[in-house]
């Protein structure tokens, strides 16, 4: 039996789904390409603009469930410069950097950018999926119990660039994977 959910809910989950399947068989790490084309898989039967990042002028912020400004996009001007950036320090620092680090980085840095209008959530949470899965770790899922600490992580990276509560977010999850899993 089908969940009592609103169909696009139900559509962008299987969507998810698929875009996990398409990480597991991709070589491709972090590219504008790629992120495009996970967000025209999770929302393409949900969101007439999926797969295509904010027009001209469409800016956007997060607001934490009380309402609270968490933080503001990039300007859409912005976006295609400052993700190319970002996949070229990707590249720089794929062999170098633990692979947690590398994952938090991205995720942090695509969330504070947040090309689309919506959907950055999930695109932003695949993208560190899929470096987790390139480096051999397992994918981890931000639990939704901890929302309010993924904000929280958030924030303090566009605030004060540390990486550090989304590092122990991260963290937190793999240890409540290893009672599921162990």
């Amino acid at each position: 039996m089908w969940p009592q959910r609103p169909r696009e809910e139900i559509a962008e989950t299987l969507g998810v789904a698929e875009a996990v399947k398409h990480l597991r068989k991709t070589t491709e790490d972090v590219s504008i390409p790629l992120i495009k084309e996970l967000h025209k898989i999770v929302f393409r039967k949900s969101k007439e603009f999926a797969g295509r990042f904010r027009k001209k002028g469409e800016e956007v912020s997060v607001v934490d469930p009380q309402g609270n400004i968490v933080h503001r996009g990039a300007p859409s001007t912005l976006v295609v410069p400052l993700l190319r950036r970002l996949a070229k320090w990707y590249a720089g620092n794929n062999d170098s950097l633990q692979p947690l680090v590398l994952a938090a980085v991205v995720h942090n840095q695509f969330e504070t950018i947040h090309p689309f209008r919506d959907g950055n959530g999930r695109v932003g949470r695949l993208l560190l999926i899929n470096i987790l899965l390139k480096h051999g770790l397992p994918p981890v899922n931000i639990d939704l119990r901890n929302r309010g600490q993924y904000y929280h992580a958030l924030k303090e990276y566009q605030s004060n660039g540390d990486i550090r509560p989304t590092i122990e977010l991260l963290l937190k999850e793999y240890r409540g994977l290893r009672g599921i899993v162990g």
